[in-house]
């Protein structure tokens, strides 16, 4: 099973339609150390639920990562990290913050937990709660 992740954009930045319409993203501008951790860990063949922040706050896609973490080409930063990534499909219904918060079993989930982290692991027991949620089996 590859690695799970939930990586939280602000859809009037880039949004889910965008990687839709592109078919492929390079994934910047995290300068978040928890963040960046945890974009080391990721590998190619990844796979990531797309989270809108702002005023929509839903789980929206689902996307796999197609590179492993390299330097941000655009900085002069080593430690500052990127991926590429490609959208495989939109969820039938979005899973909404409000709808997460109300399962006991996520109760654990960092995006409960930790709010602004940007980019964090999903276990594969909360992955399948929120496929479920979004209405895919």
């Amino acid at each position: 099973m590859p690695n799970l992740w939930l990586l939280k954009t602000e859809p009037s930045t880039y949004s889910f339609a965008d990687l839709e319409r592109e078919g492929k993203a390079v994934w910047d501008g995290v300068s978040s150390n928890a963040a960046l951790k945890n974009i080391r860990a990721m590998k190619k063949g990844d796979l990531a639920l797309v989270y809108h922040s702002g005023d929509e706050k839903a789980i929206i896609g689902l996307a796999e990562i197609t590179s492993d973490p390299y330097p941000d080409p655009k900085q002069n930063d080593p430690k500052l990290v990127v991926f590429d990534l490609k959208p495989k499909k939109r969820l039938p219904k979005s899973v909404s913050l409000a709808e997460i918060k109300k399962q006991k079993s996520l109760a654990n989930f960092d995006l409960v937990r930790i709010p602004r982290l940007s980019v964090m692991p999903v276990t594969e027991k909360q992955w399948e709660v929120l496929m479920k949620m979004g209405g895919k089996k």
